[in-house]
């Protein structure tokens, strides 16, 4: 079943040190103060940075219907899943791995611990 951006977002702000931003005039998400994800200006495409090239290419490969990228992104270690034809999974695992990335490991671990 698709997921919606809305649904990216509430997922995402649901993690320690994530919050609301803006990225080139439009809505996106912060991790730590760092670049997380956005919704493209199509309102159907999910930028998910931290993806290898070498991830990139197996995903595109295997579902070229969910994942792409453009020239923009071609020298960025970045895929762009449309939320139309994705599962949530499929681009909560992505989200959550680059928000290790971005945020201290000290949190990290406290999120992983649990309350």
């Amino acid at each position: 079943m698709p997921i919606t951006y809305d649904e990216v977002r509430a997922f995402a702000l649901a993690l320690p040190l994530v919050a609301d931003g803006t990225s080139y005039g439009y809505p996106c998400l912060k991790a730590n103060g760092k670049f997380l994800t956005r919704l493209k200006e199509d309102g159907d495409s999910l930028v998910l940075p931290g993806v290898p090239f070498d991830e990139r290419e197996m995903l595109i490969e295997a579902a070229p219907e969910v994942f792409y990228f453009t020239d923009h992104y071609r020298n960025y270690p970045m895929v762009l899943a449309r939320l139309s034809a994705v599962e949530a999974g499929t681009v909560k695992r992505p989200i959550e791995r680059h928000w290790r990335a971005c945020v201290p490991k000290k949190v990290a671990r406290a999120h992983d611990e649990g309350p």
